[in-house]
């Protein structure tokens, strides 16, 4: 296996590819079989790869398991981490009443006219993260340190992964790379404002990455091989933390 990773990370004679995948929720379980069909072609090499929220997710257990154990590693990581955030979700208080909410039919998966989801989108207008969850907790913290060994992803310099998160303060994008990548750094990239409290790294606070990059390019294009085209954004500066319900919505305007 460990010749298998030797000879992965020079890439070959195959065709060298970046990914930026894309955030969106349970857009990430589709990303996960693309990238399990991709990893196992052998015709194929990844150099890098970049991503926002559920993107940036996959993008770094994908990574986590290739060091770990090749393109095995890689397949057997996206699977066990997507199997204990399904668990979790269905093992949460009160989701044994979830089907009483849902739509019926062809529809059920439409959370539009879904009570459950009206009552949760009012509270969430009503009330901010700070007062809805005032001890922070958050579960993909905990799945995110058994499934990931940061320490040892961190010291793969060669390994070329790029994550997107939005600067609360300036408003500004933020793209953690791989020396510097933990937990925090994916949780402040899936970070929605009116449902999780500000993510705070190395002093500053951050959430997701999608209202200005999803998926971040321009890594990709400088640090990679790749023939991808990239576009540049020009950011406010929005002063304060946002703490009262209604100023996280207000701050996502003025992040275009």
């Amino acid at each position: 296996m460990a010749a298998e990773r030797k000879t992965e990370s020079k890439g070959g004679d195959r065709k060298r590819i970046n990914l930026a995948l894309q955030g969106g929720g349970a857009h990430g379980a589709f990303t996960w079989g693309v990238l399990d069909r991709l990893i196992r072609d052998k015709r194929i090499f990844i150099d890098g790869l970049s991503g926002t929220s559920a993107g940036a997710l996959n993008a770094t257990v994908f990574a986590h398991g290739f060091i770990k154990g090749g393109r095995k590693g890689a397949c057997d990581a996206l699977r066990e981490f997507w199997r204990a955030v399904s668990e979790h979700t269905s093992k949460a208080p009160g989701s044994e009443f979830m089907s009483w909410f849902m739509p019926a039919g062809a529809d059920r998966w439409n959370v539009d006219q879904s009570p459950a989801f009206m009552m949760a989108d009012a509270m969430t207008r009503m009330f901010s993260p700070y007062q809805l969850n005032p001890m922070d907790y958050n579960p993909l913290r905990d799945i995110l340190n058994e499934q990931v060994d940061f320490a040892a992803l961190r010291k793969r310099k060669e390994i070329k992964l790029f994550v997107a998160a939005t600067n609360v303060r300036t408003c500004k994008l933020r793209v953690f790379t791989t020396e510097e990548m933990q937990a925090e750094c994916l949780l402040a990239s899936a970070c929605l404002p009116l449902t999780f409290r500000a993510v705070e790294f190395q002093g500053e606070q951050y959430w997701d990455g999608g209202y200005l990059a999803n998926p971040p390019i321009s890594p990709l294009i400088h640090e990679c091989v790749s023939t991808a085209r990239s576009r540049r954004r020009s950011n406010p500066s929005c002063g304060s933390r946002p703490r009262a319900a209604v100023r996280p919505a207000a701050r996502v305007w003025d992040s275009p």
